[in-house]
């Protein structure tokens, strides 16, 4: 590590926890097997119904692909029919609420921040489907917003690279300038400068969520700015993050949404993880026995949907000290003793 004086990085962290501890036409379904169709075609018409809309593929690894694992643990665990649309634009996100509505599915997930303002028009025309946006703030008799408090992680993980970073210089890089995208950025930045008052903070957004080769140009631009270590919020696009840092060999990557440690296990720290299948179950259950309020649900560390997991592949060149002083931090956030500092901002995709 090229510090000066990691030593007192460590006993001003140790002083920092200690200070927190004080505060057109209806498009296609597919289904779980991908076949285009509603999986659990033979089950009773009162059955279970859940249905899922992404704004990206669910191949991405990250945000997507997380919430179709949990569309499968709702199938697998409470027997539901389960369907699922990629959309891309407001009308199409309006459109197939709509669809789904008419059908007379229980649940539909609106996966993402951008979806409140469609589920906010479409819930109220069919009162008996549970409309549901994650990273949503909205709420009425049949909609509720989930609020994942991705900033406990996002600084976590950010303390960490404060204390890893050999040049200073870090970096996130997300698809678009979303608010809780934009927030998980802020904490990452605010963990970094806790522990290295050094660290110089840079952010860049790809202008998509899909696009692989731009977001392998934007890590390129990033680690010829010098950023050793780069936090990437960009599902699809995200992947190019990972090819850069893999071939150039100059960055260490921190993943989020999914545990995607194992997508280029040599330079991935460690990924800002939301158990979306866990989250989705809670709120499932919640519908299925009728103890469900239509409300925004947060979700975060003490309830263990929220983590920072690191790399067991590279584990061993993270000194124990460095591992010690964010897990101890984390234990705080928790037990609820320690709290984000408030310029890192609310609860957040």
């Amino acid at each position: 590590m090229n510090r000066t004086s990691f030593s007192t990085s460590f006993h001003s962290v140790a002083l920092l926890g200690v200070l927190l501890a004080c505060g057109g036409e209806p498009r296609k379904q597919s289904g779980a097997d991908g076949g285009g169709n509603d999986t659990s075609a033979g089950r009773e018409q009162n059955a279970l119904r859940v249905a899922l809309l992404t704004p990206g593929p669910i191949s991405d690894r990250s945000w997507n692909g997380g919430a179709y694992e949990g569309l499968m643990r709702i199938r697998d665990s409470l027997g539901a029919s389960v369907s699922h649309i990629q959309t891309k634009t407001p009308a199409e996100f309006e459109e197939n609420f709509r669809q789904y509505g008419a059908q007379g599915y229980t649940i539909v997930f609106g996966h993402g921040f951008e979806f409140q303002d469609a589920a906010t028009r479409v819930a109220p025309e069919f009162p008996k489907t549970i409309y549901i946006t994650t990273s949503g703030n909205t709420k009425g008799p049949n909609l509720a917003g989930i609020r994942f408090a991705f900033e406990e992680p996002s600084y976590l993980a950010g303390m960490l690279a404060g204390l890893m970073t050999k040049s200073n210089a870090i970096a996130a890089i997300g698809g678009t300038e979303l608010p809780p995208v934009k927030s998980s950025f802020e904490a990452f930045r605010a963990g970094a400068v806790a522990t290295n008052d050094r660290v110089r903070f840079t952010s860049s957004y790809i202008g998509n969520w899909d696009d692989a080769s731009a977001g392998k140009e934007a890590t390129l631009a990033q680690i010829a700015n010098g950023a050793d270590i780069i936090f990437q919020n960009a599902d699809a696009a995200g992947l190019g993050v990972f090819q850069a840092a893999r071939e150039s060999g100059k960055a260490y990557i921190i993943g989020s949404n999914a545990d995607q440690n194992s997508v280029a296990p040599e330079v991935t720290l460690g990924s800002v993880v939301i158990d979306l299948p866990h989250a989705f179950l809670l709120v499932a259950r919640e519908i299925h026995d009728g103890s469900f309020a239509p409300r925004v649900i947060s979700l975060g560390s003490a309830d263990d949907v929220v983590r920072f997991v690191i790399n067991p592949a590279l584990e061993s060149k993270i000194p124990a000290a460095a591992r010690s002083v964010v897990d101890s931090v984390r234990r705080a956030i928790v037990a609820g003793t320690a709290a984000v500092p408030a310029g890192a901002p609310a609860p957040v995709r």
